[in-house]
C-alpha cells in the first residue's frame, strides 16, 4: 500500500527536475475532461428520462382527473328509503326480479321487463316497415326487402352493443363524459368537411366505407345525457343557484347550436336542449321557477308565431313555410302541408281497426318517405287507432321501466343518466305523435324503435345498454 501511493509522487518530482518546465497538470487534467465529458454526457442522457417523465406525469395527471370524475358520479344518492321486504321489493320489481343476479356483493337486480319490451319494439318495428316500405323499395331498388333487410341486420347488431354495454360498469362514462362530449362536437363538425354529404337536401351525415352514412346528431343526445349528468353532480348544491344553472344550460346550449349549425337540424336541436332542461328540472328542489319560465315561454312563442303568421307568409325561409303551412293546412294542401294532411286522410280511413295489414292505400308512393317520420300513420291506416294505442302502451311500459331504474338507482348519476335517457324516449315519441296528428309544424322526428334509420336504432340500443347496465346495479336486499 505504501509504494503505491510514493511511487507516483516521484515520477511526478523527477519529470519537474527533468524537464525544468512550470507544473503542466496534464495528467490531472485529462480525468477532469473526461470527468466533463462523462457528466455532459449524463446531463443529455438525464435530459431524455425527463421528457418521458414531463409525459408520464400529464398521464398521471390524467388519470387522476379520470379517478377525481370517477368517485363524482359514485356519489349516492340522497333519498330515504323506507324499510321493505324483499318479497314487496321483488314485486315492486316486476317480472325481471325473478331473474336476479347473486354475485358476492349481494343479489343483483336486472329489468328483464325492460329487454322484453324493447325486442317486441323491434320486431313489431320491422314487421310494419316492411309493410309500410316494400312498394317504394321494389320501384327504387327492385328489391322489396331493401329497407327491411338493411334495418334487420342493424338491429341485430343494435341488440348485440346493447347487450354489451350492459356489462359495462356505468360509471366509465361518467369518467371520460367530457371527452365523449368534444367527440360528439368534433364529429359534427365532420359533417362540413368533405366527409359530409348530402342527403335529400340536407347535410346531416358522414359517409363510411361499404356505402353507410353516420348521423353524428344522435351522437350527440347521448353525449349531453351523458356529460350533463356528470356536470350536475360535480356542481353538487352549486346546481341549485342561478350561476350552476347557467353553467349546464351553457353547456346544453352549445351542443344544441351545434346541432342546429353544423348539421342543420332542429329538431334534433331541440330535443338536445330539452333533455339539458329537464335535467336541470329534475335536479332542482322547486318547482315555481321552472313554472314560470315554461309560461313565459309559451306566450312568447305564441306572439312570435302569431307575429310571423302576418308578417312572412311570403317568405322563402323552409323552416318559416313549415309554420305558416301548419297554421293554414287546407290552404297549402298541394305543397307545404302535403304530407301532413295525406297523413291525417289515412289515419280517419283506418278506422279503429284499420284496413288489415298490407292494405294501406297512402303508403302507395303517396305519401313520401312514409318508412321514416310518417310511419305512424301507415300503422293507423292498417291497424287503426286500436294498433297506435298498442304502441302507446308499449312506449308506456318502457317508459315505466326507465323511471323505476331512475328511482332505484344505486347513486345519483345512474339516477340522472336513466332520466335523460327517459326524456329523450318520450320527447321524441311526444313530437313525433303531435307531428303527424297536425299538432306541430313538421319537424322530421322519427318514432323510436320503429322508423327506418340505422344510426338513430345503433345509438337508441346503445341507450338502452346504458340503461339495462344502471338496473343491473340496483340491488334486492332484505330489512
Amino acid at each position: 500500500m505504501k509504494s503505491r501511493i510514493v511511487k507516483p509522487v516521484k515520477r511526478l518530482d523527477q519529470r519537474k527536475k527533468n524537464t525544468g518546465k512550470k507544473e503542466s497538470n496534464i495528467g490531472d487534467t485529462q480525468p477532469m475532461r473526461r470527468l466533463e465529458e462523462s457528466g455532459s454526457r449524463r446531463s443529455l442522457s438525464d435530459t431524455r428520462p425527463m421528457r418521458t417523465s414531463g409525459l408520464r406525469a400529464g398521464y398521471t395527471g390524467y388519470r387522476r382527473s379520470i379517478d377525481e370524475r370517477r368517485q363524482v358520479v359514485s356519489t349516492p344518492y340522497p333519498k330515504k328509503e323506507k324499510k321493505t321486504s324483499r318479497t314487496a321489493k321483488k314485486r315492486r320489481a316486476g317480472l325481471g326480479s325473478l331473474f336476479s343476479v347473486k354475485d358476492s356483493a349481494g343479489e343483483h337486480y336486472f329489468d328483464y321487463d325492460l329487454l322484453f319490451v324493447i325486442i317486441f319494439l323491434m320486431c313489431f318495428g320491422l314487421v310494419m316497415l316492411y309493410s309500410t316500405s316494400a312498394y317504394e323499395a321494389e320501384v327504387d331498388f327492385g328489391n322489396d326487402l331493401y329497407y327491411f333487410s338493411r334495418q334487420a341486420l342493424i338491429g341485430f347488431g343494435g341488440v348485440i352493443i346493447m347487450l354489451f354495454v350492459s356489462r359495462i360498469d356505468y360509471h366509465l362514462y361518467g369518467a371520460f363524459a367530457v371527452e365523449i362530449y368534444a367527440l360528439a362536437m368534433i364529429m359534427m363538425a365532420l359533417v362540413r368537411t368533405p366527409l359530409g354529404i348530402t342527403l335529400n337536401g340536407a347535410r346531416r351525415w358522414i359517409s363510411l366505407p361499404g356505402n353507410m352514412t353516420l348521423q353524428p346528431a344522435e351522437i350527440t343526445k347521448i353525449a349531453v345525457i351523458l356529460f350533463i349528468s356528470y356536470e350536475l353532480c360535480r356542481l353538487g348544491r352549486k346546481a341549485y343557484t342561478m350561476e350552476g344553472m347557467i353553467r349546464v344550460f351553457v353547456f346544453g346550449a352549445i351542443a344544441s347550436g351545434g346541432v342546429l349549425f353544423l348539421t342543420d337540424n332542429l329538431s334534433t336541436a331541440i330535443i338536445v336542449m330539452a333533455i339539458t332542461c329537464l335535467l336541470i328540472f329534475v335536479i332542482h328542489p322547486k318547482l315555481k321557477p321552472f313554472v314560470i319560465l315554461l309560461i313565459v315561454g309559451i306566450v312568447v312563442a305564441a306572439v312570435g308565431i302569431a307575429i310571423l303568421s302576418v308578417t312572412v307568409a311570403n317568405s322563402d325561409n323552409f323552416r318559416l313555410q313549415r309554420i305558416i303551412s301548419w297554421l293554414n293546412p287546407e290552404a297549402t294542401a298541394d305543397s307545404g302541408s302535403y304530407q301532413v294532411m295525406q297523413g291525417l286522410y289515412a289515419i280517419g280511413s283506418g278506422g279503429f281497426f284499420g284496413k288489415g295489414l298490407g292494405n294501406s292505400t297512402q303508403k302507395m308512393g303517396v305519401i313520401p318517405e312514409a318508412q321514416n317520420d310518417m310511419i305512424l300513420v301507415v300503422i293507423c291506416e292498417e291497424l287503426g287507432v286500436f294498433g297506435a294505442l298498442i304502441i302507446l302502451v308499449l312506449f308506456g311500459l318502457l317508459l315505466y321501466r326507465l323511471m323505476f331504474i331512475a328511482r332505484n338507482a344505486p347513486d345519483l348519476y345512474g339516477s340522472l343518466i336513466a332520466t335523460g335517457i327517459f326524456a329523450h324516449i318520450a320527447l321524441q315519441v311526444t313530437l313525433n305523435i303531435a307531428v303527424v296528428t297536425g299538432l306541430l309544424p313538421t319537424t322530421g322526428i322519427t318514432l323510436p324503435f320503429i322508423s327506418y334509420g340505422g344510426t338513430a336504432i345503433l345509438f337508441l340500443m346503445a341507450e338502452m345498454g346504458i340503461a339495462l347496465g344502471i338496473s343491473r346495479r340496483i340491488k334486492l336486499e332484505g330489512d
